[in-house]
Protein backbone atom coordinates (compact mmCIF):
# COMPACT_ATOMS: atom_id res chain seq x y z
CA UNK A 1 0.00 0.00 0.00
CA UNK A 2 1.03 3.32 -0.41
CA UNK A 3 -0.22 7.17 0.90
CA UNK A 4 -0.73 8.51 -2.84
CA UNK A 5 -2.79 8.29 -5.67
CA UNK A 6 -0.78 7.40 -8.74
CA UNK A 7 -1.33 10.59 -10.80
CA UNK A 8 0.83 13.80 -10.14
CA UNK A 9 -0.39 16.39 -8.14
CA UNK A 10 -2.92 19.38 -8.88
CA UNK A 11 -6.76 19.89 -9.26
CA UNK A 12 -7.91 17.68 -11.86
CA UNK A 13 -11.57 17.77 -13.28
CA UNK A 14 -14.23 15.80 -14.66
CA UNK A 15 -14.80 14.43 -17.80
CA UNK A 16 -18.71 14.87 -18.21
CA UNK A 17 -18.74 13.25 -21.22
CA UNK A 18 -17.52 9.83 -19.79
CA UNK A 19 -18.75 9.53 -16.50
CA UNK A 20 -22.15 8.70 -14.53
CA UNK A 21 -23.76 9.31 -11.61
CA UNK A 22 -26.18 6.81 -10.79
CA UNK A 23 -27.82 5.53 -8.60
CA UNK A 24 -30.52 1.79 -7.63
CA UNK A 25 -33.39 1.87 -5.42
CA UNK A 26 -35.00 -1.28 -4.82
CA UNK A 27 -38.83 -1.11 -5.91
CA UNK A 28 -41.86 -3.52 -3.99
CA UNK A 29 -38.88 -5.62 -3.05
CA UNK A 30 -38.85 -7.10 -5.93
CA UNK A 31 -36.83 -5.54 -8.41
CA UNK A 32 -34.56 -2.52 -8.87
CA UNK A 33 -35.37 0.72 -10.69
CA UNK A 34 -32.45 2.66 -11.71
CA UNK A 35 -31.86 6.05 -12.47
CA UNK A 36 -28.69 8.71 -13.00
CA UNK A 37 -27.81 12.11 -12.39
CA UNK A 38 -27.01 14.31 -15.89
CA UNK A 39 -25.16 17.44 -14.81
CA UNK A 40 -22.68 17.28 -12.13
CA UNK A 41 -19.41 18.53 -10.77
CA UNK A 42 -16.27 16.85 -9.57
CA UNK A 43 -12.84 18.24 -8.38
CA UNK A 44 -10.01 15.75 -7.14
CA UNK A 45 -7.13 18.05 -5.63
CA UNK A 46 -4.13 15.24 -5.66
CA UNK A 47 -1.59 16.42 -3.10
CA UNK A 48 2.00 14.82 -1.91
CA UNK A 49 0.04 12.26 -0.08
CA UNK A 50 -3.71 10.92 0.66
CA UNK A 51 -3.56 13.30 3.80
CA UNK A 52 -3.25 15.97 1.06
CA UNK A 53 -5.33 15.06 -1.57
CA UNK A 54 -9.12 15.65 -1.48
CA UNK A 55 -12.79 15.60 -3.25
CA UNK A 56 -15.43 17.45 -3.95
CA UNK A 57 -18.68 16.74 -5.98
CA UNK A 58 -21.96 18.58 -6.44
CA UNK A 59 -24.44 17.07 -8.41
CA UNK A 60 -27.97 19.36 -9.60
CA UNK A 61 -30.96 17.21 -8.13
CA UNK A 62 -32.66 18.38 -10.52
CA UNK A 63 -31.19 16.58 -13.68
CA UNK A 64 -32.38 13.48 -12.22
CA UNK A 65 -33.47 10.62 -15.14
CA UNK A 66 -35.00 7.65 -14.06
CA UNK A 67 -36.29 6.94 -18.10
CA UNK A 68 -39.95 8.45 -16.58
CA UNK A 69 -41.62 11.61 -16.93
CA UNK A 70 -43.85 11.64 -13.87
CA UNK A 71 -41.35 9.70 -11.62
CA UNK A 72 -38.57 12.26 -11.99
CA UNK A 73 -41.10 14.98 -11.59
CA UNK A 74 -42.19 13.17 -8.47
CA UNK A 75 -38.32 12.78 -7.11
CA UNK A 76 -37.84 16.16 -7.54
CA UNK A 77 -40.78 17.20 -5.79
CA UNK A 78 -40.71 17.84 -1.85
CA UNK A 79 -41.68 14.01 -1.02
CA UNK A 80 -38.20 13.23 -1.97
CA UNK A 81 -35.17 15.85 -2.99
CA UNK A 82 -37.20 19.23 -2.65
CA UNK A 83 -35.16 20.98 -5.01
CA UNK A 84 -36.90 24.57 -4.71
CA UNK A 85 -35.20 24.50 -1.54
CA UNK A 86 -32.41 22.08 -2.31
CA UNK A 87 -31.02 22.19 -5.57
CA UNK A 88 -27.70 20.19 -4.91
CA UNK A 89 -26.47 17.50 -3.48
CA UNK A 90 -22.53 17.74 -2.41
CA UNK A 91 -19.93 15.07 -1.40
CA UNK A 92 -16.89 16.90 0.21
CA UNK A 93 -14.25 14.02 1.41
CA UNK A 94 -12.64 14.17 4.85
CA UNK A 95 -9.99 11.02 4.88
CA UNK A 96 -8.95 8.65 1.84
CA UNK A 97 -7.38 5.62 2.36
CA UNK A 98 -5.31 3.38 0.38
CA UNK A 99 -6.58 -0.55 1.08
CA UNK A 100 -4.68 -2.63 -1.80
CA UNK A 101 -3.28 -2.38 -5.52
CA UNK A 102 -5.71 0.58 -7.02
CA UNK A 103 -8.78 -0.10 -3.92
CA UNK A 104 -9.60 2.87 -2.12
CA UNK A 105 -11.98 4.22 0.54
CA UNK A 106 -12.93 7.43 0.53
CA UNK A 107 -14.54 8.83 4.01
CA UNK A 108 -16.70 12.08 3.74
CA UNK A 109 -19.62 14.22 4.04
CA UNK A 110 -22.97 13.96 2.27
CA UNK A 111 -25.43 16.32 2.08
CA UNK A 112 -28.90 15.60 0.65
CA UNK A 113 -31.97 17.70 1.17
CA UNK A 114 -30.22 19.90 3.43
CA UNK A 115 -28.94 17.20 6.04
CA UNK A 116 -25.41 15.90 6.00
CA UNK A 117 -24.21 12.50 7.09
CA UNK A 118 -20.90 11.05 6.96
CA UNK A 119 -20.67 8.39 3.68
CA UNK A 120 -17.96 5.85 2.84
CA UNK A 121 -17.41 5.04 -0.74
CA UNK A 122 -15.26 2.17 -1.91
CA UNK A 123 -13.51 3.13 -5.32
CA UNK A 124 -11.05 0.85 -7.60
CA UNK A 125 -8.73 2.77 -9.47
CA UNK A 126 -8.67 1.86 -12.95
CA UNK A 127 -5.78 3.27 -14.86
CA UNK A 128 -4.71 6.18 -17.11
CA UNK A 129 -4.16 7.07 -20.32
CA UNK A 130 -3.79 9.82 -22.91
CA UNK A 131 -6.88 10.99 -24.41
CA UNK A 132 -6.28 10.72 -28.62
CA UNK A 133 -8.71 13.17 -29.28
CA UNK A 134 -7.09 16.32 -27.58
CA UNK A 135 -4.04 14.77 -25.57
CA UNK A 136 -5.05 15.19 -22.20
CA UNK A 137 -4.26 12.85 -20.33
CA UNK A 138 -7.22 10.95 -17.96
CA UNK A 139 -7.26 8.50 -15.49
CA UNK A 140 -10.60 6.27 -14.45
CA UNK A 141 -12.20 5.40 -11.42
CA UNK A 142 -15.41 3.55 -10.24
CA UNK A 143 -17.18 3.95 -6.98
CA UNK A 144 -19.45 2.85 -5.29
CA UNK A 145 -21.81 2.78 -1.96
CA UNK A 146 -24.63 2.47 0.05
CA UNK A 147 -26.91 5.14 1.73
CA UNK A 148 -29.82 5.13 4.16
CA UNK A 149 -32.63 7.75 2.16
CA UNK A 150 -34.11 8.52 5.55
CA UNK A 151 -30.77 9.79 6.78
CA UNK A 152 -31.55 12.24 4.31
CA UNK A 153 -35.12 12.98 5.89
CA UNK A 154 -36.28 11.20 2.38
CA UNK A 155 -38.79 9.37 4.11
CA UNK A 156 -41.87 9.16 1.16
CA UNK A 157 -43.20 5.45 1.17
CA UNK A 158 -46.54 3.32 0.70
CA UNK A 159 -47.08 0.49 2.01
CA UNK A 160 -47.78 -2.81 0.37
CA UNK A 161 -50.47 -4.60 1.16
CA UNK A 162 -48.36 -8.10 1.89
CA UNK A 163 -46.04 -6.13 4.06
CA UNK A 164 -42.89 -4.08 3.42
CA UNK A 165 -42.99 -0.77 0.95
CA UNK A 166 -42.73 0.49 -2.57
CA UNK A 167 -39.49 2.12 -1.88
CA UNK A 168 -36.32 0.36 -0.17
CA UNK A 169 -34.96 2.14 2.02
CA UNK A 170 -31.16 1.44 1.13
CA UNK A 171 -30.48 3.00 -1.63
CA UNK A 172 -26.88 2.10 -3.82
CA UNK A 173 -24.68 4.55 -5.67
CA UNK A 174 -22.79 3.84 -8.53
CA UNK A 175 -20.08 6.27 -10.20
CA UNK A 176 -17.67 5.81 -13.06
CA UNK A 177 -15.83 8.88 -13.73
CA UNK A 178 -13.28 9.90 -15.58
CA UNK A 179 -10.97 12.50 -14.45
CA UNK A 180 -8.72 15.12 -16.36
CA UNK A 181 -5.35 16.35 -15.38
CA UNK A 182 -4.39 19.80 -14.90
CA UNK A 183 -2.72 21.34 -18.32
CA UNK A 184 0.43 22.02 -17.11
Amino acid sequence: MTNKLPLRPGVWSVDPLHSTVEFTARHMAISKVRGRFGDFEVSVTIGGSLDETSLVATVDMSSVDTSNADRDAHLRSSDFFNIETHPKMTFRSTKITDLAEGAYAIAGDLTINGITSPETLDVTFHGSETFPGDNSFHAGFEATGMINRTDYGIDFNVPLAAGGFVISDKIGIELDVQLVAPKD
